[in-house]
């Protein structure tokens, strides 16, 4: 594709979203969330893919507000989600598409609207009960003083009357039908959305991701255009809003993601929301062949998938630059001593020698930490081992310990652990690091796959696996 990153990733998009028609059932939706960059590329493809007859909004949310003072334009503040559906009997449930009233900030025009108030303290507005259409005997005849054409049977609006819903204000005057503010669905939702306000540093479902989508936008697509059961399906899952969403909505889902960390985060995040959630992973490692192609596909997922088998958090987080030496870091309580650290370095070569050994002896020197473990794919040789037991052992508040360890990626799956202290996650550098634009381009393979969802309350799940290739259409 030449210099053309927005090339690649159209082609890349054009692929998958083939590939989407093709699984999506007659039923289905598809909600592709970008921002103005390709948005209006990704609209042609959209339409030759599904057919412009079948397209239903651009919806533009508000993820920000503009307040920097830009010199040369205006300042950026919106994403575009691009709606499509499968066909005419694609579910849409429009229960869903009514923003609640708030009774606590009701806007001018509602409060002008509904400005009577009940003895219960309800809010209501007095509506019209005369027909439209006046050539309806049946519907001709005097109610409270006053013959008009109704819209109701005289059995119905004497009942209504009855219950106190149809009320004549004064003597002579046409009843009217109190609506109450609390029984109205609400707002009618168009397609620009401003209530759905981005995460801010402060906010309580904040990951540290850096595209990070408010869990309240996924659920209101999931809830407008599926029902409970339904499969809803990610296939660039990122830290896992829209799987999160769907567990809890109580639909069955299956998101993909190209990078192992995303995978852990989504992990992690739905065991801290749910009660014992389970599902499955598919494409992690689970034997050392496994191991040995995810290191000649990606060194660097490889080097993050080593440094979760142990533990450790991983000192380049998103970013590929210089990592002095250190792949990840175990924390422990150190007793008196204060926090130790276990610097971790992984090597995913088919050879390794001594000199990784050597290296890393001399980063954990310079870096002053207490322990040291080194990761293989590879066998040690016999000369690593010897460099390794030469550093000798460190007196810690767990008890005395090799002071540098190296363990292989197999001895690990086989359940033969390094001899290390209980580690601690330090959440303050767990956070990943803002990426840069390059890293931001799209992957170009699909790595890890986690399904899940089935039956779920707030705090409960119940997985349902899914082949993903027939993800949608076998149900």
């Amino acid at each position: 594709m030449g210099e053309s990153d927005l090339m690649a990733y159209l082609a890349m998009m054009s692929i998958r979203l083939i590939e989407l028609k093709r699984v999506l059932k007659s039923t289905g939706s598809l909600i592709l969330h970008c921002d103005q960059t390709a948005a209006h590329y990704l609209k042609i493809i959209l339409d030759g893919i599904y057919g412009p007859e079948n397209f239903r909004n651009q919806i533009i949310w508000q993820r920000t507000t503009g307040k920097s003072l830009m010199s040369r334009r205006l300042p950026t503040n919106h994403d575009v989600l691009l709606s499509y559906q499968s066909s005419e009997s694609s579910i849409w449930n429009s229960n869903y598409a009514f923003i609640p009233y708030d009774e606590e900030r009701l806007d001018e025009k509602t409060l002008k609207k509904y400005c009577n108030i009940d003895k219960d303290g309800r809010r209501y507005r007095l509506d019209n009960l005369i027909n439209p259409n006046q050539d309806r005997p049946n519907l001709t005849y005097e109610f409270l003083g006053v013959k008009r054409v109704w819209r109701w049977t005289r059995e119905r609006m004497e009942e209504a009357h009855a219950k106190g819903l149809v009320v004549q204000t004064a003597a002579g005057r046409v009843p009217c039908l109190k609506r109450y503010l609390d029984e109205q669905r609400g707002r009618p939702l168009g397609d620009v959305w401003t209530d759905i306000f981005p995460l801010n540093s402060q906010a309580k479902e904040r990951l540290g991701w850096p595209t990070q989508k408010p869990l309240a936008l996924l659920e209101r697509v999931i809830n407008l255009t599926t029902r409970p059961g339904d499969m809803v399906l990610d296939p660039f899952c990122g830290c896992g809003t829209t799987v999160h969403a769907a567990h809890l909505l109580g639909r069955q889902w299956l998101g993909i993601d190209v990078t192992h960390y995303a995978i852990t985060v989504i992990e992690n995040r739905l065991r801290a929301a749910f009660e014992d959630p389970t599902f499955d992973v598919v494409g992690r490692p689970k034997d050392a062949e496994g191991a040995a192609e995810l290191a000649r596909r990606d060194k660097f997922q490889f080097e993050w998938w080593a440094n979760w088998l142990v533990g450790a958090q991983t000192y380049r987080e998103q970013k590929r630059g210089r990592d002095r030496g250190i792949d990840g870091t175990i924390y422990f309580k150190n007793g008196p001593y204060g926090t130790g650290r276990v610097l971790v370095s992984v090597k995913g070569g088919e050879k390794v020698g001594v000199g990784a050994v050597r290296d890393l002896r001399g980063t954990m020197e310079r870096e002053e930490a207490e322990m040291a473990l080194l990761l293989t794919l590879a066998m040690p040789t016999r000369d690593m081992e010897r460099d390794a037991a030469a550093a000798g052992f460190v007196n810690t508040a767990h008890g005395k310990m090799p002071r540098l360890q190296i363990k292989t990626v197999g001895e690990l799956l086989d359940g033969k652990s390094p001899q290390l202290p209980p580690a601690y996650r330090d959440d303050a550098q767990s956070q990943p690091s803002r990426r840069t634009k390059r890293e931001e381009t799209p992957q170009m393979e699909f790595t890890f796959t986690i399904p899940g969802g089935g039956k779920s309350s707030r705090r409960k799940g119940e997985v349902v696996l899914i082949d993903p290739r027939a993800a949608f259409k076998s149900g």
